[in-house]
């Protein structure tokens, strides 16, 4: 396959939270850098998404030296008072107070650092619940699911592994699909699937191929190592917060998998570097191995 390249390049500086677009980025072995460093827990030090706060999407982080700084368009909801301030600078808790967070609350606990209060005050704010901010200092500590990995894959807050690509073709399959079964919601696009890689030249599905195989993207080889189910994050507005129907249902009829509706590809690095928009992907030609 030629002519496969990288079409956009993502980061999400506070999981859950607004994307940043780039034209590269650093690998880790834990996923770009930056991506999903922080994360917004609930009092019992769990992780809140969007699936139960679509609210995240009014929070718009950018990072610099130090920390980062969240902005707000203000009040996302009528029922929530607006926030002190549309943003708030917020330093990287290096010396923070440890507290131990779970991804979700059936995952292993980690160390993470608590930002400081005015940061959790500001957030609760914003998605109208009690909230704090956590940061991960050291993305070492927790590992891939050992089904799809090997010993030593780490992943940052990510749901489950280090990077995840979608394909272009593949969306515009999924938005044909819409506009065949006359559903208003053509055209999505591809932030609803929240991706950090997105490819372009390849057909349609192409990348349900390459599971057990190795691309590389530029200088940096990756492991595909499971396809992505997909979940009710896929159907909120990201500029909005607003939830539909789509497309989970569109993709529960054309494309899923024995757990789940499917979209996209995790990838795990076996090295560092960088990658740009426009590098070439290289698919392997046979199993990983």
């Amino acid at each position: 396959m030629t002519g496969v390249r990288v079409a956009a390049l993502h980061t999400y500086p506070v999981k859950g939270c607004r994307r940043l677009d780039h034209d590269d980025a650093r690998v880790e072995p834990w996923g770009l850098a930056g991506d999903r460093r922080w994360m917004i827990i609930d009092p019992d030090g769990v992780g809140i998404t969007q699936r139960e706060a679509p609210a995240l999407v009014h929070i718009r982080p950018q990072p610099v030296a130090g920390g980062l700084t969240l902005h707000t368009a203000g009040r996302p909801t009528p029922d929530v008072p607006p926030p002190v301030a549309p943003t708030l600078d917020v330093c990287a808790p290096v010396a923070g107070p440890p507290v131990q967070v779970r991804v979700f609350r059936a995952k292993a606990p980690v160390p993470a650092r608590l930002a400081e209060a005015t940061a959790h005050a500001w957030i609760s704010a914003v998605i109208g619940r009690p909230a704090r901010l956590a940061w991960l200092a050291d993305p070492t500590v927790r590992a891939v699911n050992p089904d799809h990995s090997r010993p030593g894959d780490t992943v940052s807050f990510a749901d489950g592994y280090p990077v995840l690509l979608t394909n272009a073709a593949s969306l515009d399959a999924v938005n044909d699909w819409l506009v065949e079964s006359g559903d208003p919601a053509a055209p999505l696009p591809m932030h609803r699937f929240r991706p950090n890689v997105v490819i372009s030249g390849a057909p349609a599905w192409a990348e349900d191929g390459w599971l057990g195989r190795r691309i590389r993207i530029g200088d940096v080889t990756f492991r595909v190592a499971k396809a992505c189910s997909r979940c009710v994050v896929t159907t909120t507005d990201q500029d909005t917060g607003e939830r539909g129907q789509q497309p989970l249902r569109i993709l529960a009829r054309h494309h899923r998998g024995p757990k789940g509706v499917l979209f996209g590809m995790n990838i795990i690095p076996d090295g560092t570097g960088r990658i740009t928009v426009g590098d070439n992907v290289v698919v392997a030609a046979g199993p990983d191995s």
